[in-house]
């Protein structure tokens, strides 16, 4: 794959950037125009093809927070036309990675020494580029190590870039400007978080150790001195990526034993913990040769307060949502019934969202579930295109934490129907005694 030689830093320079690709799908809206004149049966594959290659070549060459909300749009398979999700889903895998000279000008304004001067060896071709930053391979003591190191101006941009990245997400989702301002506040929030790449070790280390017991889990080691702002020093895993694991052809009970895992990794968190590793696509996930499940990045962590938590898991764990006063109750703490609804908005809001959570449940709600089983997310997606039609699901509902959390459960939900996998999920329940 081509490097990268540079990145626009500086606000003028991504400003720039996004510019350009707005005149790129004006131009490809102006093409798709002219076409339809001549052929009004000409359907919008072609412009959204165009469009998803143009967007995703910029914000993969800008990196940091615009790759990554591509990667959080490319999970959600409802909220984009199939061009944008085929396209934004390779953030999850690659981005062109930058080049060996802008590498080693990061360890030395980091640490004052080349890569060579830390390691015994260091592998300038990185092994695998995303949205935030790059991994390289490396071996000190005899250890073989993998090198994060965040791209040049990510962690200084995020709000200048979020903000460069609304008019394509009113293109795109056809939010109201407040849903997305509260999406765009959250998401700024996490990723700042995200960016500190001290705090991430801190992260790592805290949850890799609260998780430790768990079966089939394992983390590498990090080492916080040879870690730093913008670099992160931990040890090497093997192992393959789901996709690549998949194509092994591996047998159902391996990747039930797979399933299991990361059902267990995600529940222990949310009740144990009330904290969750909030980014589950399949680039942060490795299976080893000895058939368990390596957890690599602690980047992204949602903490989930007792003021959601316990209003929402009630709904999805307990017999509360057959109970209509409890279940409106619920629903008002959690914001997706305002105080000033009529009769009419709350009844219907109501049975709306009623009939959400209990899709969303169904996997909760029994001891085993089978997620190769495709109506359930044939159910999930037709729900969602159905709200996405209705006028009154335009306008923001519901507490911000409902972004992560949702990311998160959908994320798990669709890498068991990668894997096909069938679960135990009363392993670890909700926790609803004060």
């Amino acid at each position: 794959m081509k490097t990268q030689q540079s990145i626009p830093t500086t606000k003028v320079e991504r400003s720039a950037k996004f510019v350009k690709t707005g005149f790129q799908i004006g131009g490809n809206y102006i093409k798709h125009y002219s076409k339809k004149l001549f052929n009004p049966e000409m359907d919008r594959e072609q412009l959204n093809e165009d469009n998803a290659t143009d967007i995703y070549k910029s914000l993969s060459e800008l990196k940091g927070s615009a790759l990554k909300i591509a990667q959080m749009l490319s999970m959600d398979k409802n909220i984009l036309p199939k061009s944008y999700v085929d396209k934004f889903t390779q953030s999850q895998y690659n981005a062109p990675p930058l080049s060996g000279p802008l590498i080693v000008r990061t360890f030395t304004k980091n640490f004052g020494k080349t890569p060579e001067q830390i390691y015994d060896t260091f592998n300038l071709t990185s092994s695998n580029a995303a949205s935030i930053g790059q991994v390289h391979q490396a071996t000190l003591d005899g250890k073989k190590l993998a090198i994060k190191i965040q791209y040049p101006g990510v962690g200084d941009s995020i709000s200048s870039d979020l903000k460069l990245v609304k008019p394509f997400a009113f293109r795109l989702l056809g939010m109201s400007e407040r849903e997305l301002n509260i999406y765009i506040k959250e998401v700024e929030e996490r990723l700042i978080e995200e960016t500190d790449y001290e705090l991430e070790v801190r992260r790592s280390i805290e949850f890799s150790d609260a998780c430790k017991n768990l079966d089939h889990i394992v983390f590498p080691k990090y080492y916080p001195q040879l870690s730093g702002k913008r670099i992160i020093t931990m040890d090497w895993i093997e192992g393959m990526h789901l996709k690549e694991f998949l194509q092994t052809n591996p047998s159902q009970a391996l990747k039930n034993k797979i399933g299991q895992a990361l059902w267990d990794f995600y529940n222990f968190q949310q009740h144990e913990l009330r904290a969750v590793h909030a980014d589950p696509h399949p680039g942060n996930f490795m299976i080893t040769p000895d058939e368990n499940l390596g957890v690599i990045d602690f980047g992204c962590i949602k903490e989930l307060p007792n003021d959601f938590y316990y209003p929402f898991f009630s709904l999805i764990s307990t017999d509360v949502i057959n109970d209509k006063g409890k279940t409106i109750d619920a629903f008002r703490k959690l914001d997706m019934i305002h105080h000033d609804d009529t009769e009419e908005q709350v009844e219907f809001y109501y049975k709306s969202y009623k009939e959400m959570i209990s899709l969303f449940a169904k996997p909760y709600t029994s001891k085993v579930f089978d997620f190769s089983k495709p109506e359930f997310f044939e159910q999930l997606y037709a729900y969602g295109e159905k709200i996405s039609k209705i006028p009154e699901f335009k306008q923001a509902r519901g507490v911000k934490h409902f972004i992560y959390v949702n990311r998160t459960n959908f994320g798990l939900y669709q890498i068991l129907n990668e894997l096909n996998a069938t679960v135990n999920t009363d392993t670890y329940e909700p926790t609803l005694n004060r």
